[in-house]
């Protein structure tokens, strides 16, 4: 009898010693991109063609996406020639007066940035395509926009790139 458990015991052993080679992954970065196909991206700079000018959004938006990708997933990250290809502008960056109070005063005021994106699949073209993107955030009116600006400019761009990567290699 103590054989036989014994015997069991061993089997099972061996059984779930095997398992590490039949184990599924999982990722949560969202990425599907088949790597067989596709080894690299090209990211454009995204130039800034908006009326009001912050000398460092250009940089910042363009490195935000490149950064992203690089940190998401395995693709090359190349300036030209890619499997896929992403570039666009900044077509607008503004602010508009939120919350009127009482005395016609704004309480905030609300900062938006518009970026028009092509996205160019080399490997699969008909996931090709060209969109519009936006975001936003208000702060007090008070405050100065050169107070609040980089930390309000950090956050629309993590959220804009979010939303290229989703569309583009996430497919959500």
């Amino acid at each position: 009898m103590k054989g036989r458990l014994l015997i069991g015991w061993m089997t099972v052993a061996m059984i779930v010693a095997g398992m590490p080679s039949c184990l599924i992954s999982y990722k949560f970065n969202g990425a599907s991109i088949d790597y067989t196909k596709t080894q690299s991206i090209s990211i454009s700079d995204f130039p800034n063609n908006a009326a009001l000018v912050n000398p460092n959004l250009s940089n910042a938006l363009s490195e935000g996406i490149r950064d992203l990708y690089s940190r998401q997933t395995r693709l090359q990250i190349l300036h030209r020639g890619g499997d896929m290809e992403l570039e666009g502008e900044i077509v607008d960056y503004n602010l508009t007066p939120m919350a009127i109070t009482a005395d016609n005063m704004s309480a905030e005021t609300k900062l938006t940035m518009v970026i028009k994106v092509r996205f160019t699949n080399n490997k699969a073209p008909e996931e090709s395509f060209e969109k519009t993107y936006n975001a936003y955030q208000t702060f007090d009116s008070s405050r100065l926009l050169t107070d609040v600006q980089d930390e309000l400019c950090t956050a629309m761009i993590t959220e804009l790139a979010e939303s290229i990567y989703n569309d583009t290699v996430a497919k959500w």
